[in-house]
């Protein structure tokens, strides 16, 4: 799928247009050649535990605006991923982790935003510092597994009730 405020070729400014490369339709320009090839997103999420409590934070933004989720976001070009997510974790909840084994790999599709993805979920370990609601998040709470919140994502409640389904 094109991005919608793609209407022009980003090396000559011709008009793109559909054309069949890889058997897909994907936007073409007539004049250079450029083929514009849609990757899926990559985000990170952290599943971070003290005391039998899991860390989560009430979104501030859509999607999903109100609802609770894992720390994390999207990967940053050319960032690795273990750095991204020991950045969002700072940029979210302040606290610096250790971003710890590797818990999935998921896709997920467009059910609730507007895009695609690969999503990768972490253990991490906290420092002792007192998390602070930061980026995105308005409010950051601990929760025991039997008493969650309404969870914003299906994979981040998948994760939280340990089926780790792929």
């Amino acid at each position: 799928m094109i991005p919608s405020d793609w209407n022009f070729c980003p090396r000559c400014a011709s008009p793109l247009a559909l054309s069949e490369h890889d058997g897909r339709l994907r936007p073409s320009c007539v004049a250079c050649g450029f083929v514009y090839f849609a990757d899926p997103k990559v985000t990170v999420a952290l599943l971070i535990e003290q005391g039998g409590q899991v860390l989560l934070g009430r979104r501030g933004i859509n999607p999903q605006q109100g609802l609770w989720s894992l720390p994390g976001g999207f990967v940053d070009y050319g960032e690795r991923v273990r750095d991204a997510a020991a950045r969002e974790a700072w940029e979210e909840t302040g606290l610096t982790v250790q971003v710890g084994d590797l818990l999935g790999v998921w896709d997920f599709d467009d059910t609730i935003g507007e895009k695609k993805g690969i999503a990768l979920f972490f253990r991490a370990e906290a420092d002792e510092a007192e998390p602070v609601a930061g980026d995105d998040l308005v409010e950051l709470g601990w929760f025991s597994r039997d008493a969650l919140p309404p969870i914003a994502f299906p994979l981040h409640e998948s994760i939280l009730r340990g089926e780790n389904k792929r």
